[in-house]
């Protein structure tokens, strides 16, 4: 029982490989995570947990630069960054100190403003003190990063199935946030990524004077559980129910608390001391008679409030801040939506310039869905071409046959890990298949013409003799293919990663798991003893 098992056991590799391939194909499990409000059956596209990407599925791409400008090799004469930052905001009208980062490890300084000019931003940098090497455009490796993190969050906050999100360069070392978004118009992306996402809350008050002044209360970072946006039940409106952070490090206040007492001292608790009570400031915000909450996205008050009666009162007496929970209300539902992905998904560091410098296009479902015909259509054309050229070369089924289904076998198992990690299957990653079963039907000619190459094998010890031969030629092309490869997968060069990708898995199924199994058929098939 064991002897079978011991001389045939890459064979029994190979058939566990195309089993697991075959359940990450389609077993249910293993399909697309499913957005808020999508069921399985939508996130997957087909029969299969395939995922198409841009190419094959339709969709939009948007390739922009993020806003800012850089000063590098600054030397911070070890003073605090934060205070650095500070030092360059001041010298700057109009621009917070949101908007002026320092970094200590990168040695930078950048501005994400877009209303700064680089002169401005020279001429603050000259006044703050601080040496530094040049100005550049562009912002800093750290907050590349965060955008990239961000953009993603609101891509899958909004449910936008398959959306990806990398950072590319330009040949003149530009760098840019390229997004793709299968299945989606262009300008709902476009809507998506243009705004910033900062969301906070202000307090509008009037003063002895009868003016109105609005200070911040609540900024995004304050916010600690965001619910998702919800219908009103009483009227029209809809609501984000949120939760305000409740603790703060040893000595400082929590922001709940912070909140707790402006609102008090503002007045609040007196003034919606009945539900009668309303805020005037859609009417007159410049003269407001009560206080009232206004909730501001990207600097845009989108919405104003006062404060039901019950909750102004639980504030007075001190009691909300332990529990925080509060409800950010807005006139659309749409509107709530908007927060409720802002609040989840952070917001940018920096404006993306999808106007300026970048760039969009957009694939129509019909043509993704022929590109996907046609695509199929190549690689049936290309198996059948290579699976007739072997039959011409030996005219012997025992040979040829068992080198097509073992390449087959290789694709099949790619596509099996392309559906277990949702990797999208695009036009560049068809390429790295048909590259597949190019390489790896030379590396089983080169097996079957050195095994037979001195004319019938009796003896498996003679097989295995030339078998090895031909493996370390194999081996060899494998590195070499392999080498070549490796910088396409690393560099920012958009679909060539993943035809590199699966070019050089490819290889490593073929080297480790489908030219062995192909090695022990042709064994059981030429010898007799």
């Amino acid at each position: 029982m064991l002897e079978p098992i011991k001389n045939n056991w890459r064979v029994l590799l190979l058939a566990v490989v195309v089993v697991a391939a075959s359940v990450a194909l389609f077993a249910p499990q293993f399909g697309p995570d499913t957005a808020p409000g999508e069921d399985t059956a939508e996130a997957q596209q087909g029969i299969t947990n395939l995922q198409y990407g841009l190419d094959l599925a339709g969709g939009t791409r948007v390739r922009a630069p993020l806003v800012g400008y850089t000063a590098t090799d600054v030397d911070f004469a070890g003073d605090v960054p934060a205070d650095a930052a500070r030092a360059v905001a001041d010298g700057l009208d109009g621009v917070s100190t949101r908007d002026v980062n320092a970094n200590a490890e990168e040695r930078a300084i950048e501005v994400t403003d877009q209303s700064v000019t680089e002169a401005e931003f020279q001429a603050a940098m000259d006044a703050s003190g601080y040496e530094y090497g040049s100005i550049r455009s562009g912002v800093t490796q750290e907050t590349r990063d965060v955008a990239q993190s961000v953009i993603q969050g609101k891509i899958n906050e909004a449910g936008l199935s398959g959306g990806s999100v990398q950072q590319v360069q330009s040949i003149t070392g530009e760098y840019f946030m390229l997004v793709e978004v299968p299945g989606e118009d262009r300008s709902d992306v476009i809507e998506l990524l243009e705004e910033r996402g900062t969301v906070q809350i202000d307090i509008a008050y009037p003063t002895d004077d009868g003016t109105a002044i609005q200070e911040e209360a609540l900024v995004q970072e304050d916010f600690d559980d965001i619910g998702t946006a919800a219908q009103s039940e009483q009227g029209p409106g809809a609501y984000v129910p949120v939760t305000v952070r409740n603790t703060a490090a040893e000595g400082e206040q929590s922001p709940a608390h912070s909140f707790q007492q402006a609102i008090v001292d503002r007045g609040f608790p007196s003034a919606y001391s009945s539900d009668a009570a309303q805020c005037d400031y859609r009417e007159n915000p410049d003269d407001v008679s009560n206080p009232c909450l206004l909730l501001t996205v990207d600097g845009e008050v989108v919405n104003s409030f006062g404060m039901d009666s019950d909750l102004a009162a639980s504030m007075g007496r001190g009691a909300w801040a332990d529990t925080g929970n509060f409800r950010l209300t807005t006139g659309e539902f749409s509107s709530a939506q908007t927060i409720s992905i802002n609040l989840r998904a952070g917001a940018l560091p920096a404006d993306l310039d999808i106007s300026g410098q970048g760039t969009s296009s957009t694939i129509s479902a019909t043509q993704g869905e022929n590109f996907r015909i046609y695509s199929m259509i190549t690689g049936v054309l290309a198996i059948f071409a290579v699976a007739g050229m072997v039959f011409l070369r030996y005219r012997e089924p025992r040979v040829a046959l068992p080198m097509i289904v073992t390449a087959l076998a290789e694709v099949y198992a790619l596509l099996g890990f392309a559906a277990l990690v949702n990797y999208p299957i695009e036009l560049a990653v068809i390429a790295g298949f048909i590259a597949v079963v190019g390489t790896g039907v030379d590396d089983l000619v080169i097996i079957a013409d050195e095994v037979m190459s001195e004319g019938d094998v009796n003896s498996r010890k003679v097989f295995d003799s030339r078998f090895r031969r031909a493996f370390w030629v194999i081996g060899a092309a494998a590195a070499t293919t392999i080498i070549a490869m490796s910088p396409l997968m690393v560099l920012s060069l958009g679909d060539l990663s993943g035809f590199a990708i699966f070019t050089i898995l490819g290889v490593l199924i073929g080297v480790l798991i489908t030219r062995p199994a192909y090695g022990d058929i042709l064994r059981r098939l030429l010898t007799v003893r």
